[in-house]
């Protein structure tokens, strides 16, 4: 059997795991620079809120009292995750974190899967603060539909186990095709003009058919809602490429504050590179405009820094970003995206060059003591002269404290 954990309204359950006072009354979540709704609380959906809702049309329900909003916050978000994860480990050895928020399990070899389910949700809620639902079924299509009905009906207590044909075949009945994991918009529309409202609907057309359709993932699904494994779990694998982006809440123009920016980027990537053990041998910087501003001169380009050695120090993969955005920025415009990328990464033991002339010991023991420094000060207490936190350049006036991650952020206890 599969089962998945899913936290409910995760970004709003972090928020009101610190902030009491917010559970039980319309919360909503905001994009970068206070955007949209990205996150609603029950509460809120019930109020009619629908999900990229623009913020300036809820500010006056703000205004008035009756919604609270808070600025997207990933770090404390990312952390909280995190421990969700850690405490999912402890039980289930063998996961498949898919987002954030939801992660997959391996569950055979327990006997009474809706018991455990209905342990495990209750422990992560208890050790974490944040409720969560759990599906379980044969493939991991299934248990997403189990957690659906997990989340919306209590009287699952937070565990749905499909593991019936009856079972299968009333829930397949209930759910609309919408909201089956791998439909999207354009085949949710297609599936409607021929007919197809229900996922019991879907899983009664014949593969061939759908092959031609659309494509053989959308054959995959299918066969998963018949109860055929086809998607199997997919066990952590070392990251290809690592990204860090931002769009900014004003264009900016003058290449000294994108360049900080574009560092802080960059030794955000570094620190993750260093968390995996690995080095990246490639450094790519992307830099845009506002593509939603057509009055405006517009400009995107993107340029790639080799280096001679892999490296995940902060120093050397900052350098490189800058040198690729020297390459690229032209002045005249107001650029509202920027980006890092990372890639040709070497995990383990990385291939050396003659010619080095960097103390590649000396430099591993330096970026130990650095790492160590942002785990006990966070991840602002060191860093280099040129690097400027993305959050200056960025909206974020409701955005909660970093409860988790920063000293300076702990929670007080009156």
């Amino acid at each position: 059997m599969i089962g998945i954990i899913d936290c409910n309204n995760f970004f709003v359950s972090c928020e009101r795991v610190f902030c009491p006072q917010l559970r039980g009354v319309p919360v909503v979540v905001l994009s970068n620079n206070d955007g949209c709704a990205i996150a609603r609380s029950n509460e809120a959906k019930a109020m009619g809120i629908e999900m990229g809702t623009p913020f300036f049309r809820l500010r006056a329900l703000v205004e008035a009292g009756r919604l609270h909003v808070r600025s997207g916050n990933l770090t404390l978000y990312g952390d909280m995750s995190r421990r969700v994860m850690s405490v999912v480990r402890r039980s289930v050895p063998r996961i498949e974190v898919y987002s954030i928020d939801e992660c997959f399990m391996d569950l055979d070899g327990i006997p009474d899967v809706a018991a455990f389910g209905r342990e495990l949700a209750a422990r992560v809620e208890q050790w974490t603060g944040i409720p969560v639902s759990v599906g379980v079924a044969s493939t991991k299509t299934l248990a997403k539909v189990a957690s659906k009905f997990a989340k919306k009906y209590p009287g699952y207590h937070h565990c749905c186990v499909i593991d019936t044909e009856e079972k299968r075949e009333r829930a397949l009945r209930l759910m609309p095709v919408a909201d089956v994991w791998g439909v999207g918009r354009r085949m949710r529309d297609t599936l409607h003009r021929m007919g197809v409202r229900t996922a019991y609907d879907y899983a009664a057309l014949s593969p061939e058919r759908v092959r031609r359709l659309f494509a053989l993932p959308a054959v995959h699904t299918l066969l998963e809602l018949r109860g055929h494994k086809c998607i199997p779990l997919e066990l952590p694998a070392a990251k290809r490429s690592i990204t860090s982006s931002r769009s900014f809440k004003t264009p900016i123009y003058d290449f000294e504050t994108l360049r900080a920016v574009v560092v802080d980027f960059a030794s955000m990537c570094a620190a993750k590179l260093r968390r995996e053990g690995s080095a990246a041998r490639c450094v790519t910087t992307y830099i845009r405009t506002d593509r939603f501003r057509p009055d405006l001169p517009q400009y995107a380009q993107a340029a790639a820094v080799q280096l001679d050695v892999a490296s995940s120090d902060l120093r050397e993969l900052s350098a490189a970003a800058a040198q690729a955005l020297q390459a690229i920025f032209r002045t005249g415009y107001g650029y509202k995206k920027a980006a890092v990328m990372l890639t040709r990464i070497e995990h383990g033991s990385v291939q050396g060059n003659l010619f080095d002339t960097v103390d590649r010991r000396r430099q591993s023991r330096l970026l130990r003591a650095v790492d160590a420094i942002h785990r006990r000060l966070g991840p602002d207490a060191l860093r280099v002269a040129s690097q400027q936190s993305h959050a200056s350049v960025m909206n974020h006036e409701h955005r909660s404290p970093n409860y988790t991650t920063s000293l300076a952020d702990i929670i007080e206890v009156k």
